[in-house]
């Protein structure tokens, strides 16, 4: 599987590690990684570490986990994007739109 979802054991954050590709064919599994949550979450950490290729279909999810998330008032934090994905998110100015934490 190439998108996992995992709850913090504080119940608070929810992490969705997505390996490989992040394209519309993996929209399905990202999308049921965050719409059945609980509402007492304070953020979504969208993990991109072995995220080796990401289109435009992955910049839609993003927004659309990000319109779900705002909901409730969800912080949605984008984490670990390879050099090659982190300018693909600066050029569509997702910066401005979600925090993004670099490699550690």
């Amino acid at each position: 599987m190439s998108i996992q979802a995992q709850l913090s054991s504080d119940s608070k954050r929810v992490r969705i590690s997505i390996e490989g590709r992040f394209d519309f064919s993996v929209q399905q599994e990202f999308r049921n990684a965050y719409r059945h949550q609980a509402n007492n979450l304070d953020s979504y950490v969208v993990n991109l570490s072995h995220a080796e290729y990401m289109d435009s279909s992955a910049l839609g999810m993003l927004l659309l986990l990000r319109d779900h998330a705002n909901e409730s008032n969800i912080e949605v934090v984008i984490e670990q994007p390879s050099s090659q994905i982190r300018t693909i998110l600066k050029t569509a100015h997702f910066d401005d739109l979600f925090t993004i934490l670099p490699p550690i």
